[in-house]
């Protein structure tokens, strides 16, 4: 049997045991071992898996992971949330749906220091969902509004899935984290143009708020400042070359705990921030050494090579082959998560898509974008199951018709940076 077709059968049992719930990083390590050990040896295999958890977890490259989820750990539990949102209705005043653009808008600034959108949409939620129900916003606009502004934080850098990508394709974090600002910055936008048409076709789903004078709006501002101080400094310091990407994340996390400290974060707060982030990036690491065990066996079986020479065989045009990995990764995001799908996918559809043409910064922003998608739509959609807890009462159906503009407007997003490559590339 040739090296391919083990990869192929490999590769569909791992399908299967993703399909009966089986942990993706325990998927992607056994089927890396036992492809690895048939096409090579299986004391090539035993070797791989011997050392390979060891280099991963002990590679440089991967330390900004714990810094950045201990940076966004720590400004949730300094409960920073309250404030910037307090400080966004005072923005949007007297708005009809103001409400829901302050809550959008928090979710966005809040994740340019969380770098995760499940924990964007946690921290957020608990904070401005009962707020806009107890002022009358219908559940769906409420729910779909925290929902879908979670998913601004797999975007707007820091941000986990860009710095992965970059580690698995050999990019800079830098740059990836440049160009995700402006993608970033136009989600938020096209989402707050989202609730505004909502809040115009259907008038009675969302309240008049309270008008504020000038002075209560620059007074919120003040909300900002924590937010926008470690945002510069860690894209500042980057753009500027005054440091490393990992260099920025123990700063960033050094300022979130500081600004932790200065706000009274108790003992058991930290504490909890620490467990917190131990728990999230051991999750990560874990698919991390399976992705590397099953980039091993990919490697071997010569998968990626046989994919791209299909592909090429089959002549089809750059965007058409663009458009087939993005119908792919659409499917898989209303199976699987974010992360886990970039782990998987990446180190086989990359060779295919840079063959095509495709400058490796800018599909690495369309591949992100594309992923958060999934954190949305159903059957799993992440985000959607995180406002579910919040809000038990709320029926599931009803928060995935509530996300349903953000998806249009994703969708938009996404035609956008395609026609226009300069809004991803513009600030590299």
């Amino acid at each position: 049997m040739s090296a391919s077709m083990i990869g192929m059968i490999c590769i569909l049992v791992m399908l299967g045991m993703i399909a009966l719930r089986a942990p993706v990083a325990l998927a992607m390590a056994a089927t890396g071992f036992i492809g690895f050990g048939l096409i090579v040896s299986f004391n090539a295999a035993f070797a791989i898996l011997d050392s390979g958890p060891f280099e991963t977890l002990t590679n440089y490259s991967f330390s900004p992971i714990p810094m950045f989820i201990l940076m966004g750990v720590l400004a949730s539990k300094a409960r920073m949330s309250q404030e910037l949102f307090s400080g966004a209705r005072a923005l949007f005043g007297g708005w009809r749906g103001g409400m829901a653009l302050a809550a959008v808008s928090s979710c966005g600034v809040f994740s340019a220091i969380s770098g995760s959108s499940l924990a964007t949409a946690a921290s957020m939620s608990r904070v401005a969902l009962p707020e806009m129900r107890k002022h009358g916003y219908a559940p769906s606009l409420a729910t779909g509004t925290l929902a879908a502004g979670g998913t601004l934080g797999i975007m707007i850098p820091p941000s986990i899935a860009l710095l992965l990508y970059a580690l698995i394709t050999e990019q800079s974090v830098g740059e990836m984290f440049i160009a995700g600002v402006m993608p970033g910055l136009l989600g938020l936008v096209l989402y707050c143009v989202a609730i505004a048409v909502v809040v115009m076709i259907k008038p009675d789903i969302a309240q008049p708020g309270t008008p504020t004078t000038l002075r209560e709006k620059i007074t919120g501002l003040k909300g900002l400042v924590p937010f926008g101080a470690i945002f510069v400094m860690i894209i500042g310091g980057i753009y500027g070359g005054v440091f490393t990407p990992t260099e920025a994340a123990a700063f960033g996390a050094a300022g979130a705990f500081a600004i932790a400290l200065f706000r009274g974060m108790s003992w058991a707060d930290f504490r909890s921030a620490v467990e917190e982030t131990l728990f999230l990036s051991a999750m990560i690491f874990f698919m991390i050494i399976g992705a590397e065990i099953f980039g091993y066996f990919l490697s071997v079986s010569r998968i990626s090579f046989s994919l791209t020479e299909f592909v090429a065989g089959l002549n089809l045009a750059p965007y058409a082959i663009l458009l087939c990995v993005l119908l792919l990764y659409v499917l898989l995001g209303c199976v699987m998560d974010s992360i886990a799908m970039l782990l998987l996918t990446v180190p086989v559809v990359y060779p295919v898509v840079i063959n095509a043409g495709f400058d490796p910064v800018w599909f690495g922003i369309i591949t992100v974008i594309t992923v958060e998608l999934g954190l949305i739509t159903p059957p799993v959609g992440m985000n959607v199951f995180v406002i579910k807890s919040v809000a038990p009462d709320v029926p599931i159906g009803e928060i995935f018709k509530g996300v349903f503009p953000f998806v249009l407007s994703d969708i938009v997003r996404l035609a956008l940076l395609i026609m226009f490559p300069a809004l991803a590339l513009g600030l590299i």
